[in-house]
């Protein structure tokens, strides 16, 4: 009987260090992001989401097909720049298979230092001079199991 006392005290550790651990990343992560300023906007591009750390940053949205000109084949060019306006990098979104009224969702992950607002255009291609100065974009933000997979590890390495 004592066993199964150990056994559901430990139960009870793990279950509360879950909770913990889940609000604690939850903060850590939302409140380290802040909002990074638009310099400009065009009707075909809605900006969902468009925050940045001291080192990385994340620009979510859409581009719907509604103007006058077709967009497939184009370019949605995404500049990154520091509160002083000096240019940090570029980064293109192809734009393919969208028909008039139709929407193409885009998700971007970047990693440059004190970046504080972005430019967005649509380009007819990817022009060769600034792909020198393109940023190191991120493939993806870690997601839930990768960061609960951290934490496990840790909390066993010193358990």
């Amino acid at each position: 009987m004592d066993r199964m006392k150990s056994f559901f005290k430990y139960a009870i550790w793990i279950i509360l260090f879950f909770i913990f651990s889940e609000i604690i990343i939850n903060i850590g992560l939302n409140s380290s992001y802040k909002d990074l300023k638009s310099r400009n906007e065009i009707e075909q591009v809605n900006i969902e989401q468009a925050q940045t750390t001291l080192v990385n940053g994340r620009i979510s949205g859409t581009v719907k097909n509604t103007g006058p000109k077709d967009l497939n084949g184009k370019y949605l060019k995404i500049d990154i720049y520091s509160e002083r306006g000096v240019h940090l990098g570029t980064k293109y979104f192809e734009i393919n298979n969208l028909d008039r009224n139709e929407t193409q969702n885009f998700e971007l992950y970047y990693k440059a230092h004190y970046a504080k607002s972005y430019k967005v255009s649509i380009v007819e291609e990817k022009q060769e001079e600034e792909l020198d100065k393109e940023i190191e974009f991120l493939s993806k933000d870690l997601s839930r199991p990768e960061i609960w997979l951290a934490t496990i590890v840790t909390f066993l390495i010193f358990w």
